[in-house]
């Protein structure tokens, strides 16, 4: 059996191919087997005017296209050209490893799997900008 499988907390809220689905009382587990199904945790959904870093950017683009308020294939260049340019400057090897996979994702049209591997760079860059401020 294949398939995403979402564990969801009491009332959590996730975005299933543009209709948000409320959580009961006690937490579950759904299993989504429609494959390219659009998902979107609203918990982990970034707000616009909370993109306001490289990686924040590029996670929002693929957000956009999991909500259904961008085309797949508009995105998939904007997609890639961040990726390419959050690699000039995260050079360490576990960026590089989570940049290809995002970039293989967005090739591959999995746009969650391209968000998971994006989203894994957001502590890193916190980190980044931390020491530059210091």
């Amino acid at each position: 059996m294949t398939g995403l499988v979402l564990k969801l907390g009491p009332h959590e809220r996730v975005l299933i191919n543009g209709a948000v689905i409320e959580n009961g009382e006690k937490r579950s587990r759904l299993a989504i087997m429609t494959p390219n199904a659009n998902i979107l945790r609203l918990r982990d959904a970034i707000h616009p005017e909370e993109v306001n870093t490289p990686v924040r950017r590029v996670c929002y683009i693929a957000q956009m296209v999991l909500s259904g308020d961008a085309d797949p294939g508009d995105a998939r260049m904007q997609l890639l050209r961040g990726i390419e340019q959050l690699s000039q400057a995260l050079t360490d090897h576990d960026s590089r490893t989570q940049l290809a996979l995002a970039s293989r994702a967005v090739m591959d049209d999995q746009h969650y799997q391209a968000l998971k591997a994006l989203r894994s760079l957001l502590p890193r860059e916190e980190r980044l900008f931390a020491a530059a401020r210091a």
